[in-house]
């Protein structure tokens, strides 16, 4: 019935637990990235790009993983980094420890619908327990000092300096509008420069573009900014004409009138007040020397999305024509300045508080080595991605595995009251929660099993914020993350749960694997049609 080639898989053993088995080999990848003393991944890609990072997300977006129940756990992670930016790992953590604990379930003889039965009763009841463990908040989300103790949680596990938070913290404040809610992440700016250290790094009130001015002049204050989205030069005409030239003062006068309109059209500009400009492409010299005369900064901009931020931060609006821009085109800035940071050279555009256009912050990142400065990035879009959660959703869980431990413990509890089947199911979701606490205890070198027990016994005792210390050489591996102030975003948790928790229930109710034959590559040999006529035969 199926095209010559193509594979099909059906039944428990050759198709579920199959899919089972790959899902746990993705989740042996990722676990030792967990937490803060989690370990890099180096990842050579298709393209030979070197990638050394401990982010899960880029993890699995390099990885090309091409099982494909494995990769529906992939996608919820990319979803998972969409949505909220971070907490990717424990997608993938749990979820392929939870599907562990199915192919137990499995084997013993329970039917996979059972087992879908149990993880969607206890996916709602740990959305339930969840609600009653967020009892802390961020009060003010333009407060540093309460964002920088969410943001330090997040960015502790990326190989980042502690205060990279406080920037990433201040930048967001910056950027946030009177209604938190619409606060966009796309006004955090990045600037990366090779050289010096990570502690060098700082943060820029206003836009930092990575390029040179164009001319000698390098510092405007209070600068009136005109925005091309053009270059400036001739204009070549679309049809050929011949000039016959009959004497020198013929010539003289001949290119006399191309510099008469070029300088009319500079004069034009600078008699509006402007006295920077930024163009989207070519500046000829002739405009240029025009432009240098007039005391006019010239600054050109390739990417048509910088420019356009560059509007946003400045206030400006992108011109088609070049000439007298209105006063309603125009852009101010407190200064625009040129600078150089090892060997790369930054032009500056920087606002005061008092600013009207102060919207876009920009961290400008040092690092000794491009993978360094790539992580340090991807760890910036992560805590940026948790600050817009906050804006929406304040809550605040305590970290260190104290809340996954505290939903396996009444997850558990929850399981023994039920009296079907799902039972087996839900005890089995709780248990899979452990392996947060397990993965933590391990990358920091501490006895899990030990810890793990210990913190069920803490648990029990009414010590619902227990967790894993954090602290490698630390003689005490279990701490209250309350009173040591690691918290976790609620958004994220939630979030990934629920992500989760659908997908695996989608990758349990596949009862057969049906893939067709891949494009390309030679066509599979078919029946001999001149059998009769092959020597052998006669």
């Amino acid at each position: 019935m199926l095209k010559h080639g193509a594979e099909h898989h059906t039944g428990i053993q050759d198709a579920i637990i199959r899919n089972l088995e790959a899902c746990q080999q993705l989740t042996q990848i990722t676990r030792t990235s967990l937490g803060p003393n989690g370990m890099n991944k180096m990842i050579i890609n298709h393209l030979e790009q070197l990638i050394v990072t401990s982010d899960s997300a880029t993890i699995l977006k390099e990885m090309e993983v091409q099982h494909p129940a494995a990769k529906m756990l992939v996608l919820a992670a990319h979803m998972q980094e969409q949505e909220i930016g971070d907490g990717t790992n424990l997608v993938v953590t749990f979820g392929g420890e939870a599907l562990h604990k199915a192919e137990d379930l499995l084997r013993k003889g329970l039917k996979p619908a059972e087992i879908v039965s149990g993880y969607g009763l206890a996916k709602k009841k740990a959305a339930e327990i969840l609600e009653t463990l967020a009892t802390s908040k961020v009060e003010d989300v333009r407060d540093v000092e309460e964002v920088n103790k969410v943001l330090s949680t997040v960015l502790a596990s990326k190989n980042v300096l502690n205060s990279l938070a406080r920037i990433v913290a201040e930048a967001c404040i910056q950027c946030c509008p009177e209604r938190k809610e619409s606060f966009n992440v796309a006004n955090v700016r990045v600037a990366k420069a090779l050289g010096a250290g990570m502690s060098a790094s700082h943060l820029v009130q206003g836009l930092v573009l990575v390029g040179s001015v164009q001319g000698s002049i390098e510092m405007v204050e209070n600068a009136k900014i005109a925005v091309f989205s053009v270059g400036l030069d001739i204009e070549a005409t679309d049809t050929k004409g011949t000039v016959l030239i009959e004497d020198s003062e013929h010539l003289k006068s001949y290119n006399k009138s191309e510099e008469d309109a070029m300088e009319l059209i500079v004069k034009e500009i600078a008699e509006s007040g402007v006295n920077a400009c930024v163009f989207g492409s070519g500046i000829s010299e002739i405009a240029m020397h025009f432009l240098e005369r007039y005391k006019i900064l010239v600054c050109k901009v390739q990417s048509k999305f910088e420019l356009r931020r560059l509007c946003q931060a400045t206030g400006a609006t992108a011109m088609v024509r070049v000439g007298r821009p209105t006063p309603e085109e125009l852009g101010a800035c407190d200064l625009v300045q040129q600078k150089e940071l090892g060997q790369t050279s930054i032009v500056v555009f920087t606002n005061n508080d008092n600013n009207a256009h102060n919207n876009i912050s920009t961290v400008v990142l040092r690092a000794s080595s491009k993978n360094i400065l790539d992580d340090q990035e991807r760890a910036i879009n992560d805590g940026v991605n948790v600050y817009r959660s906050l804006c929406r959703d304040p809550r605040l869980l305590p970290g260190g595995a104290s809340s996954e431990m505290e939903l396996a413990a009444q997850l558990g509890a929850y399981g023994d009251t039920l009296p079907g089947l799902e039972q087996y199911a839900v005890r089995a979701y709780a248990q899979a929660f452990e392996v947060v606490a397990r993965a933590l205890a391990q990358n920091a070198g501490h006895k899990a099993t030990e810890i793990v027990s210990d913190l069920y016994a803490a648990h029990a005792k009414g010590e619902v914020a227990a967790g894993v210390s954090l602290d490698v050489e630390g003689d005490t591996p279990i701490v209250d993350m309350q009173a040591a102030g690691i918290f976790d975003c609620y958004m994220a948790k939630h979030f990934a749960i629920q992500l989760v928790s659908n997908t695996m229930m989608d990758i349990l109710r596949v009862d057969q694997i049906i893939m067709s034959r891949p494009a390309g590559g030679p066509k599979p040999k078919g029946p001999n049609k001149n059998w009769d006529k092959d020597p052998i035969f006669g």
